[in-house]
């Protein structure tokens, strides 16, 4: 149904494989990260492109979602000044990596080779969509192999 807003449970590697589809591609605001270490939840808001949209043929569009990540210990950048809130990031992916099951770590990828790394108790993740979609410009691009499109 067109622009119908989504909402996602995440509770394991595959699960979290149809966030990162949905998300490929978001455009975030280091000031739209929020670690809260006492709750142990890490959450972002994203302008997520709407590749399902785009695939029917409806145009580029863009809408505003937001995700958390329950039983986070620890979070780790690279690549990322947390301290800088006005900086914008481009995520490319998002993946689990195992660890003393069902323990492991969420990783963010961007844009520039930059990463944040949640390390979790499990696999336990939301997504909700929080508005309409909007028109926005181009459908992202990503080079095959040595600058070739």
């Amino acid at each position: 149904m067109p622009d119908t807003p989504l909402r996602l449970m995440a509770f394991d590697a595959e699960d979290l494989a149809v966030f990162s589809a949905h998300f490929q591609d978001a455009i975030l605001n280091v000031a739209d990260f929020a670690f809260l270490p006492r709750e142990r939840r890490f959450a972002f808001a994203a302008d997520r492109f709407d590749w399902e949209g785009a695939a029917l043929g409806e145009g580029n569009r863009r809408r505003r979602a937001a995700v958390h990540f329950e039983g986070v210990t620890n979070v780790r950048s690279r690549g990322v000044d947390l301290s800088q809130r006005d900086g914008k990031l481009n995520l490319l992916a998002i993946a689990f990596m195992p660890g003393d099951a069902p323990a492991g770590a969420i990783e963010l990828h961007f844009s520039g080779d930059a990463c944040v790394q949640l390390d979790v108790e499990c696999v336990e993740a939301a997504m909700k969509d929080l508005g309409p979609t909007w028109e926005c410009e181009g459908c992202p691009q990503h080079p095959l192999n040595d600058g070739e499109a």
